[in-house]
């Protein structure tokens, strides 16, 4: 496998050193007081309503962070980042659904959170699930810990927690990780600073709760390109890299050696009207510079990969998210996010997880390369076929090969004649997608919880409703 660097190492470094004088000289805003007296005891100054972070304390805290991590399913499946391996996840936290086969648009409830789990639980290449929609039928209070409650009976692989903003959400879901064992090793929590370049209260005080847990923190900033965030895509790279690494300093301060995940959620302004946009070519890139940079500092890189800003699976949907997934993926991403991805992620759909699982086995081939051994260039077999020992098609060479996935066999993918395609009905790989998701969801059952453990988690989800939700 080789890596593909749009990046060279001296413009790294100037990303990195960049970051540093962002930090030490420009600062975050960050006015929680248990914070600012945590990093004002470790060298921080404070200026205004803003923290300026010294470059020593940066690149301490960044010493402390582990190179790899590990989250485990209830199924005892265990996902490992950092040590060379491509992992998939899907968007988190769509708003709608878009049901392909009725082309019906409507926002996402509960059932949908079930189902999408329990399909993605059964998609080879989703290696990860995260909460697909926010269910528009809970209280806005309980809307993130609903997704996870529902979420833990459908799947059996691990399972990333959903995003937080309130130290509450952290503890509970917490709890409910515990209700399945050891919740450091179960569960994974993220919190989007807000940019450019600030950590409200509410935020800070949800970052340090994590850490004082001890589950494995993603920070998850979003920041825009031309709106909140310079509009170069090195400037912006080095804007969110300074959102992650007050992150890093925050938590490793409270809790040194945490696992840390090093999330990048770089969008661009579309020019003519102002909106974000996902579906860009340059998304791609800047996901590739976030693998280097997160990379210059040994840790394990998730980056946006299937993304679009298409509203239906058309052509447009197809190569903005091959674009956005094969050109991080090359350059050597750990995690790619965004399977199931439409809209810019206000929308998710069961077809395109499905076809996002092909995609996710297309970029694995991608990475895998090929070699050019003394068997692969097959000079003997290519001399037996000349001298007449059968052809190409009849060598153990061949099966060899074929049985090793030199040719990636798709299962959506049209590989046919005109006549085999118009005999079955002229269907496309977006209609194949769609039944094969209408067939998971009706055969694929996921192992159950135990009665208790599903009663003690409508305990913990009934005292979160007493607290965070107001009448």
């Amino acid at each position: 496998m080789f890596n593909l660097n749009f990046l060279a190492k001296d413009e790294v470094e100037a990303i990195h050193q960049a970051t540093l004088r962002i930090l030490s000289e420009v600062g975050i805003v960050l006015t929680y007081p248990p914070a600012l007296e945590m990093l004002v005891d470790a060298g921080a100054r404070v200026q205004g309503n803003r923290v300026l972070l010294p470059a020593e304390l940066v690149e301490a805290c960044l010493a402390k962070c582990p190179g790899k991590i590990s989250v485990r399913g209830r199924g005892g499946k265990v996902k490992t980042l950092g040590d060379g391996s491509l992992n998939f996840h899907n968007l988190g936290g769509a708003r709608d659904i878009f049901d392909y086969g009725t082309a019906e648009h409507r926002f996402a409830k509960l059932q949908d959170v079930r189902d999408a789990a329990r399909l993605l639980d059964a998609l080879p290449n989703c290696n990860t699930i995260t909460p697909f929609f926010t269910p528009q039928d809970v209280p806005g209070g309980l809307m993130s810990l609903a997704m996870y409650r529902h979420a833990i009976p459908n799947t059996t692989k691990p399972l990333q927690g959903p995003g937080v903003q309130f130290a509450p959400e952290a503890r509970y879901a917490f709890k409910m990780a515990e209700v399945l064992g050891d919740a450091r090793e179960l569960l994974t929590l993220s919190v989007s600073p807000v940019s450019p370049l600030t950590i409200p209260d509410h935020e800070a005080e949800a970052i340090m709760e994590i850490a004082r847990l001890g589950i494995t923190f993603g920070s998850l900033p979003c920041p825009t390109m031309g709106t909140t965030a310079p509009f170069s895509i090195s400037g912006a790279i080095a804007q969110q890299n300074a959102e992650v690494l007050a992150s890093v300093v925050l938590v490793q301060s409270v809790n040194p050696g945490l696992p840390v995940i090093y999330c990048g959620r770089l969008a661009m302004m579309e020019p003519r009207t102002g909106i974000s946009v996902w579906g860009g070519l340059e998304l791609g890139l800047a996901s590739a510079g976030t693998v280097q940079i997160g990379h210059r500092y040994g840790l394990p890189v998730n980056v946006y990969g299937f993304s679009t800003n298409a509203h239906t699976l058309d052509v447009q949907n197809g190569f903005e998210r091959a674009l956005n997934a094969i050109i991080p993926g090359l350059a050597g991403a750990d995690e790619l996010s965004g399977i199931g991805e439409m809209e810019a992620g206000v929308s998710g759909s069961f077809a395109q997880m499905v076809i996002d699982n092909e995609f996710a086995a297309n970029i694995l081939r991608a990475r895998k390369g090929f070699g050019a051994s003394e068997d692969a260039l097959a000079v003997e077999v290519i001399a037996r076929v000349m001298d007449g020992s059968r052809n190409f098609l009849g060598q153990k060479h061949t099966s060899r090969y074929l049985k090793d996935g030199e040719i990636l066999l798709t299962k959506l993918a049209e590989r046919g004649t005109w006549e085999t395609w118009n005999d079955m009905g002229r269907l496309g790989m977006a209609e194949r997608a769609q039944v094969e998701a209408e067939r998971i969801l009706r055969e694929h059952q996921v192992p159950a919880l135990e009665p208790a453990q599903e009663k003690e988690l409508d305990v913990i989800m009934e005292a979160a409703k007493k607290e965070l939700v107001k009448e």
